[in-house]
């Protein structure tokens, strides 16, 4: 056991994560040969339940860069709390619930003989809340999130962009992580496209190489609002694969009431009020409906108000919706929202007359 704890003691000053790792598993099998079951547990429930607690921040700095340009090619982030308070849809959520499990008892599967599931790949329209997730993840995990920055990583020297895949998952390999590659489509097209350069072609042929050997202990997220133009081979290398779609009127009503927590208004209770939002909000992302309820609470700030109104929600809404509006317009759209005449025309400052003759025209 001195050689096991001597390679641990070894791995630790040189920050080298893996072999803390392999050396600490020999340890727990021989303590568990020698009686010692309780101390092998231990060690196996340390290595398994507090995998960022062994990632320093100073190792997550010597970031990978650009040969070329010496940009770094990847961000990185903590998991805080803030990313585990999302909203998902029970089809979503089960699924994402059931990857972050297969990653917490990896240890017990391995032992099995089974294979474990360490890819994902998300896909769906933009605004969906594909990287919403990728976080989510990283905080129900403990792991840090090394986002591949492909502005940086597609250069414009032949052959660096191949190394540049390889560099960043070299990287993502030395330490306990979840590597996301978002906007995966960027380098993940397929190889049968005939207006693709051929160097671009080997790059998938770089990409599949480096999925194929990254570390079965760490996690590999994918993202793409373009799954059509991602090469069939992509596809196999992804054990799990979610569709991320538009939330139904439930979900938009889980993410208001998120959005406005401690905020006083006038609607959440009211059915009629709460149902024509949840009407007007159909159809539209997440990323949406939070830039909406984002700056309906800087307006509230900024006027001093004490509470968000039914009215103001209406009026950002349709703000959003017609960029080019005529008044007259809007006048319309929150008359048959129930919205009184006389508080029309406080809204838009405008007179009842003026409110009265617009809608007696349409």
């Amino acid at each position: 056991m001195y050689t096991e704890i001597l390679r641990i003691i070894e791995g630790g000053l040189n920050r080298d994560i893996k072999k803390i790792t392999n050396y600490s598993k020999i340890l727990a099998e021989k303590l568990e040969k020698d009686g010692d079951g309780k101390l092998a547990k231990l060690i196996l429930n340390t290595l398994e339940n507090k995998p960022s607690s062994m990632v320093s921040m100073d190792s997550l700095l010597s970031s990978p860069v650009d040969q070329e340009s010496r940009m770094s090619i990847v961000d990185i982030s903590m998991p805080i709390k803030s990313d585990g308070e999302v909203i998902l849809p029970p089809s979503i959520g089960n699924k994402v619930e059931d990857y972050v499990n297969l990653y917490r008892h990896q240890n017990e599967l391995i032992k099995n003989g089974l294979e474990i599931s360490n890819s994902l790949l998300l896909y769906g329209i933009p605004g969906g809340g594909k990287t919403t997730i990728a976080k989510y993840i990283s905080y129900k995990t403990g792991l840090p999130l090394i986002t591949a920055r492909f502005d940086a990583i597609v250069s414009s020297l032949l052959g660096n962009t191949s190394k540049n895949i390889r560099k960043i998952f070299e990287y993502a390999d030395e330490k306990p992580c979840i590597l996301f590659l978002d906007e995966f489509d960027a380098i993940a097209k397929a190889r049968d496209d005939q207006y693709e350069l051929g160097e671009l072609k080997r790059v998938i042929n770089s990409l599949l190489q480096n999925i194929d050997t990254f570390s079965k202990s760490n996690l590999l997220i994918a993202a793409t609002n373009h799954s059509e133009l991602l090469d069939k081979a992509i596809w196999r290398r992804f054990n799990t694969i979610i569709e991320v779609g538009l939330p139904n009127q439930n979900e938009i009503q889980g993410l208001i009431e998120k959005f406005i927590q401690g905020s006083a208004n006038d609607f959440v209770n009211d059915e009629k009020k709460l149902g024509r939002i949840l009407q007007n909000l159909e159809g539209k992302t997440p990323s949406f409906i939070k830039t909406l309820f984002n700056n309906i609470l800087a307006q509230k700030i900024i006027r001093n108000k004490e509470m968000l109104s039914y009215e103001d929600i209406l009026v950002e809404i349709y703000e959003a919706n017609n960029k080019d509006y005529k008044p007259e317009d809007l006048i319309v759209f929150l008359n048959e929202s129930g919205v009184t005449q006389e508080r029309i025309t406080q809204i838009m400052n405008i007179s009842i007359r003026q409110v009265r003759n617009n809608l007696k025209t349409k």
